[in-house]
């Protein structure tokens, strides 16, 4: 299963609970890739984080691998300069040139998860979604499908956490050279999720258990996103809760089923 992170060294504690999730519940080789980035006050993910991620990988699999991309090339070569200055860094719109990347590029498909996504059940049936002349495939944003619509009022909008690319598809409708068009002339909240959306014109909209964004897994969640929830009692506030921080996820969310990852996390993380 190919799989693509894509972020600055900041991502390093999620991604490491990430793909400890993936290994507990997945027999399958894990091909995962990291996209990153060295611009300006970037710091990129490291070779030395990538390398133990790697041997991580490997004593489940000794077919899965992780390989660490240096986009910075193609990302300063056509450089999103309207939404540069944007609340999320520039690693937020990583994704967006993964057809232009030789190693993705040749791939047939490939799930691309944030950082914050943690893994609760096999990703199988997911991952192997017919997508027969279909661009990409993911869920739609709890708050977003009430707002952003691309086709009359049907709910359409999709949150860009988990999204599952037909590469072959995207290459030949040139949806990323769409979406990185729209980035370079437009200035978007949310960015690459709505790069993504109006430049994705063949769509699957998958279940909700595939991207929970809720701050609760419900009991058929295969896929949790630790996403910012809006919270209106006693007072609006934006809760931000993230799949690493353990003390958060015990008093806030008052979660405990992840505990087993979390203190495999707590004894490797210092190996990053």
């Amino acid at each position: 299963m190919n799989i693509l992170y894509c972020g600055d060294q900041g991502i390093k504690n999620g991604v490491l609970v990430s793909i400890l999730s993936l290994m507990k519940h997945n027999e399958n080789p894990l091909n995962v890739y990291i996209m990153t980035i060295s611009y300006e006050t970037t710091k990129p993910f490291t070779k030395k984080s990538a390398s133990f991620l790697d041997s991580l990988v490997k004593k489940k699999n000794a077919k899965s691998f992780v390989k660490l991309i240096d986009a910075t090339e193609v990302f300063v070569k056509n450089l999103p300069k309207k939404n540069m200055g944007s609340y999320f860094t520039p690693c937020s719109m990583l994704r967006l040139y993964a057809d232009r990347v030789p190693e993705l590029a040749k791939l047939d498909r490939i799930l691309y998860l944030d950082y914050d996504i943690v893994c609760r059940k096999d990703i199988g049936e997911l991952y192997n979604t017919d997508l027969d002349g279909i661009e990409a495939a993911g869920a739609l944003d709890i708050y977003g499908k009430h707002f952003y619509h691309y086709h009359g009022l049907k709910q359409d909008y999709m949150n860009s956490g988990v999204m599952l690319f037909n590469m072959v598809e995207c290459k030949k409708n040139k949806m990323f050279e769409k979406a990185v068009a729209l980035c370079m002339k437009r200035w978007m909240m949310l960015a690459d999720q709505a790069a993504l959306n109006k430049s994705i014109k063949k769509r699957i909209i998958l279940p909700r258990k595939y991207n929970e964004q809720g701050e609760r897994p419900r009991k058929d969640t295969v896929l949790h996103h630790f996403s910012n929830n809006f919270k209106f009692w006693p007072y609006f506030r934006v809760q931000k809760v993230k799949s690493f921080e353990i003390d958060k996820i015990h008093n806030v969310l008052k979660i405990t089923e992840y505990d087993d990852i979390l203190e495999e996390y707590k004894k490797l993380k210092d190996n990053l």
